[in-house]
């Protein structure tokens, strides 16, 4: 069974390590692939995502019965005006429908937290516009490098 949890502080260990694996990453090639997360960034980071978020931004990591296995997450876009999510499997973890199940979770989240429409803007290459096609988005637009996808909630 898959649940949400929020990460403590020394969880954010668990972020570091799928954010630096390049086979977790390749959804990202096209924004630069893995993403440093040092330590001297944790706390500001903690602080703007977990501690304070404004009703603005909402993180979770994806757990299932042993272990952290992906993160969930979406955050206001002041320049677009819109709500984007993000939905990262750690890729020894994909194909067992964590995908699927964690974006439900977060459409379900931002929901009760007042959103009314999530966006993400995903790389026309990558596989997992099927899954968000899958779970009610539906294309807004596409440019020759992304799919801005859409739900109602």
């Amino acid at each position: 069974m898959l649940k949400l949890h929020t990460p403590k502080y020394e969880d954010l260990w668990f972020r570091q390590m799928f954010m630096a694996d390049e086979e977790t990453m390749s959804y990202n090639h096209a924004w630069g692939g893995t993403i440093p997360f040092p330590e001297e960034d944790w706390t500001d980071w903690y602080e703007h995502w977990i501690v304070n978020p404004e009703n603005k931004r909402f993180y979770r990591y994806l757990a299932n019965e042993n272990a952290f296995v992906g993160e969930i997450a979406y955050h206001y876009d002041e320049t677009r005006g819109i709500h984007v999510a993000d939905v990262i499997v750690y890729a020894k973890y994909r194909g067992n429908g964590y995908g699927k199940r964690g974006l439900q979770l977060l459409c379900e989240a931002a929901k009760e937290n007042g959103v009314r429409v999530l966006y993400d803007d995903i790389a026309i290459d990558n596989p997992a516009i099927k899954m968000f096609l899958g779970n009610g988005f539906l294309e807004e637009y596409r440019t020759e490098d992304i799919i801005m996808l859409k739900k109602e909630l």
